[in-house]
């Protein structure tokens, strides 16, 4: 598999586990440190998407989201990614991306380097949403490379009553 295949790969498991999630957060009582970090993943993704295409940033890195607004964002950021990786090149894939974060630090990055932060950055936040719904009693969502590409849910425990 080449460089390009596998950031697409991994893209659209992000985009995956990011609707999983969103579907199991709207649909019943979420805590609100959960839904602040899924905000948190679409706003992260948003803002890398934003340094990637050189324009402003649209949210900010921790966003307050109500979930129609979750929804349109998530949705929005799941075709643009497609599109950027679509568009990736040899003469891009390495292109270094200059920004200043949040904190007003001016950086140079490799577009693949960046990538990559997407993807492992949303996941480890997803991570602690599912930590944070199985201390609130409720079941985690199976958001692992393996249950994406296997098409079913990994094995897990069971909730249990505190």
């Amino acid at each position: 598999m080449d460089t390009f295949e596998m950031l697409r790969r991994l893209w659209d498991h992000a985009a995956w586990a990011d609707r999983l999630l969103l579907a199991a957060l709207v649909e019943s009582d979420t805590p609100a440190e959960a839904w602040r970090e899924y905000s948190h993943v679409l706003g992260a993704e948003s803002v890398w998407l934003d340094r990637l295409l050189g324009r402003p940033a649209r949210f900010p890195v921790w966003p307050t989201l109500t979930p129609a607004e979750a929804t349109t964002l998530s949705e929005s950021l799941a075709a643009e990614y497609v599109e950027y990786v679509a568009g990736l090149s040899l003469g891009t894939i390495d292109a270094p991306v200059s920004y200043v974060n949040s904190a007003g630090q001016s950086f140079s990055t490799p577009a693949s380097d960046i990538l990559l932060q997407v993807m492992l950055h949303g996941q480890y936040h997803r991570g602690k949403i599912n930590l944070l719904l199985r201390q609130a009693s409720r079941a985690p969502i199976p958001t692992d490379y393996n249950a994406f590409v296997r098409g079913v849910p990994a094995a897990r425990t069971e909730v249990h009553e505190r």
